[in-house]
């Protein structure tokens, strides 16, 4: 009886606590540094439509952001993957229920240095390159330079789509070299000519070079007919299902004329 009594105050408090945040007009955005550009893109005509929204974005992975809507230190969690069975599992132990918003697609680009001259790899290929089992550039028919794998961390999204799809679920070589963000896998690969990694495609910029997997060149078109073999759907999650700001921001996000647009300018692919 006594900790019924102690539940009934604490969700009398949160009731109290949820009407003062929301007219703060306070939104917080945390999660995935695939969709973050999205997100900051967007956020930012947001607040020009809403400039009595204090908006907070931050990046940290796909993992760090569920596991924020989780623990309700966030009100939105951008993922580039969808949730796991052992997060669900959790969120519900913990009396929350995120609900995912798809927001655009992407595809993962193998990239590599200008100078080398690879224009294509198969998946078996890429997988052999960081299974550490391919590494001279000559065996693929590259220059004899050894090999330095560039990776992302095991809470990216980005590494968990690239884990499913081309590792076949296989473990990356541990002399990979592993980088927290797309953004600092392409800077690494751009400063090494030896280099190769994977970014999301709104990463893309002229100090890399894209190659193709299985001969198919990764873009919106080949994103949205299912030809390029490394693309995945992105995704915010809400806790529960959104309110005020939070389904607001969603609702701009998902407009045709607004947020589509502006995911399709931040170099990603559009829902409609």
């Amino acid at each position: 009886m006594k900790r019924f009594k102690l539940v009934a105050i604490l969700v009398a408090a949160l009731l109290c606590v949820a009407p003062m945040s929301a007219l703060a007009g306070k939104l917080v955005i945390k999660g995935s540094t695939t969709v973050l550009p999205i997100a900051q893109k967007v956020g930012e005509a947001f607040m020009k439509q809403n400039p009595d929204v204090e908006l907070s974005i931050s990046g940290g992975g796909s993992g760090n952001g569920i596991k924020a809507i989780i623990d309700g230190t966030t009100d939105i969690a951008d993922a580039s993957r969808f949730i796991k069975d052992k997060e669900v599992k959790l969120a519900i132990e913990k009396g929350s229920y995120p609900v995912p918003f798809r927001v655009a697609y992407d595809c993962i680009v193998p990239i590599v240095h200008p100078s080398n001259n690879v224009k294509d790899l198969s998946l078996d290929q890429l997988k052999g390159i960081y299974k550490g089992e391919i590494k001279n550039w000559k065996e693929v028919g590259g220059p004899d330079l050894k090999i330095v794998v560039v990776s992302r961390d095991t809470s990216s999204g980005t590494y968990e789509v690239w884990e499913g799809k081309v590792m076949n679920k296989e473990r990356v070589a541990p002399s990979a070299l592993i980088q927290a963000s797309n953004g600092a896998v392409a800077q690494a690969v751009a400063g090494n000519k030896y280099a190769i990694g994977y970014i999301g495609l709104g990463y893309m910029n002229s100090e890399v070079k894209a190659v193709s997997a299985n001969g198919v060149v990764g873009s919106k078109e080949t994103t949205l007919n299912g030809a390029f073999p490394i693309s995945r759907p992105l995704f915010m999650f809400t806790q529960g299902w959104p309110e005020g700001d939070t389904v607001n921001f969603l609702n701009f996000v998902l407009h045709p004329e607004k947020g589509q647009k502006l995911v399709e300018e931040a170099g990603y692919v559009p829902l409609y």
